[in-house]
């Protein structure tokens, strides 16, 4: 299929953000919008987004990856990833207004890109998302980044012969590893001080409240080998908040088993773009 890409300027917030935007000779109804988590621009990791893009539009999707402001192209000062929602807002309008047949926005989004997307879902109440794809979102915190590391990291390392190579030949520091191995353990048991806590539950919560909130179809993808990953898998199973909520039937759930969190390989990579594509054709695309 012939495939136009070409540059998209979005106003945000008197701030001129720079999008670039890649549609076939005859779109569907939803397009793709590509949120990007920070600080990154709007190519990705080993350009995962501009071959996404890329491969959506060829499939007959219409796709946009942009510059949130403050990065890559775009103007003003560089905003964290909670407060980019006017930015997500002013890439739909402008996603929209460049493809005249679509109607509906799907957001895809990795990483703390996935967290603003929900924080979005929470304050915005688009009725314009038709879905939502999140991969690997951050609930990161430092006492579930240390549950996460005894339980997945630690534990892995001492059955893997790399390490005891290393430890014959001298090339593992012994002191160092226990001293992180023992801080770890230290702020899995204490869990963080009661400011933290109340700020990072309060992060966390609004991502909750952001999924609950939207009643469409989400596909979740998690990588096999991300700490982020397992993360977000050990927090939403012990979090009240969380309760069910990746449990409904309106969410699917995926895993590239050897995947690393950015799905740097060229599989991976085509593995996520085929679960993105089948998802969109049976949850968002299956009418058309």
């Amino acid at each position: 299929m012939n495939v136009r890409e070409r540059p998209v300027l979005i106003q945000s917030e008197g701030e001129q953000l720079v999008g670039i935007l890649c549609e076939p000779a005859r779109a569907a109804t939803a397009a793709v919008l590509v949120v990007v988590g920070g600080p990154q621009y709007r190519a990705g990791s080993h350009r995962q987004f501009v071959l996404l893009t890329r491969r959506l539009a060829a499939e007959g999707i219409a796709a946009m990856r942009f510059d949130c402001r403050g990065m890559g192209d775009s103007s003003g000062p560089q905003r964290t990833f909670e407060d980019s929602g006017p930015d997500i807002a002013a890439a739909i309008d402008s996603l929209l207004a460049s493809c005249p047949g679509a109607k509906r926005v799907v957001l895809w989004a990795l990483c703390d890109g996935a967290s603003a997307s929900l924080f979005y879902c929470k304050t915005r109440r688009d009725r314009r998302l038709a879905g939502i794809v999140l991969l690997n979102p951050w609930v990161r915190s430092e006492a579930s980044e240390a549950r996460t590391r005894v339980k997945f990291y630690y534990a892995s390392r001492v059955l893997q012969r790399s390490f005891w190579r290393k430890l014959t030949r001298g090339d593992v520091r012994i002191a160092e590893s226990l001293r992180q191995l023992a801080r770890s353990i230290i702020a899995a048991v204490r869990g963080e001080v009661p400011e933290a806590r109340e700020s990072m539950e309060k992060f966390q919560d609004r991502m909750a409240d952001g999924l609950r909130s939207f009643d469409g179809p989400v596909l979740l993808v998690l990588s096999g080998r991300d700490l982020t990953a397992k993360e977000f898998i050990e927090y939403t199973r012990t979090s009240p908040r969380w309760a069910g909520l990746l449990d409904a039937a309106r969410v699917t759930r995926r895993e590239v088993p050897e995947a690393d969190h950015t799905f740097s390989s060229a599989r991976w990579r085509g593995e996520v773009e085929a679960l993105t594509l089948a998802w969109l054709r049976e949850a968002i695309l299956a009418d058309e």
